[in-house]
């Protein structure tokens, strides 16, 4: 019986350790971010293709507010946060914000780029996405999330990040935060 409830606590306290971990990566809590915020975006590296788009680099994004996007097509989380990702692009992209889908796959079969063309298509994504099947853009971000938001502000620095599904008025908040402030 004493072996019995060393068990259960034991088991009991990974599942709290493991819950407060992916309460943090929701939260979008910046502690968990190798890259951190104020420190200068990371360029596009390695990637395979650009869809929807020629290619991009950060460098010629500057005076822009960018939101850069990893997510990968089979992930039921970052299809959830698509139609948003969407939403804000069409909202602010006069405005100055350029959003940047990096589709980095979690599996083997997403590396297709024709599925990814697919699931864009699917998912009516209009904003451009680079294909990171190197991992080389996820790699510089020290990015370990799907899905997960880099907002950029226009000198190129990191100012926010959010990891998982949800504070979507938060996300929202922090683009138009940026998108009004003037370079500094």
């Amino acid at each position: 019986m004493l072996n019995r409830l060393k068990t259960v606590a034991a088991a009991a306290a990974v599942a709290a350790i493991v819950a407060a971990g992916v309460m943090s990566a929701q939260s979008g809590a910046a502690s968990a971010l190798p890259v951190s915020t104020s420190s200068a975006a990371p360029e596009f590296a390695g990637i395979e293709n650009w869809l929807n788009s020629k290619p991009l680099t950060m460098q010629q994004l500057r005076g822009k507010v960018v939101l850069v996007d990893f997510w990968t097509y089979s992930c039921i989380n970052c299809i959830n946060t698509l139609p948003h990702v969407e939403d804000w692009y069409t909202k602010y992209k006069d405005q100055g914000l350029v959003v940047v889908g990096v589709h980095t796959p979690e599996y083997p079969y997403e590396r297709k780029t024709e599925k990814v063309s697919a699931a864009i298509q699917k998912y009516g994504l209009h904003y451009p996405v680079a294909q990171d099947n190197s991992y080389a853009t996820w790699n510089a971000y020290g990015n370990q999330y799907w899905p997960a938001a880099y907002l950029i502000d226009k000198q190129g620095r990191i100012v926010y990040s959010h990891f998982g599904e949800g504070d979507y008025a938060k996300t929202e908040a922090a683009i138009r935060e940026q998108l009004a402030r003037s370079e500094q």
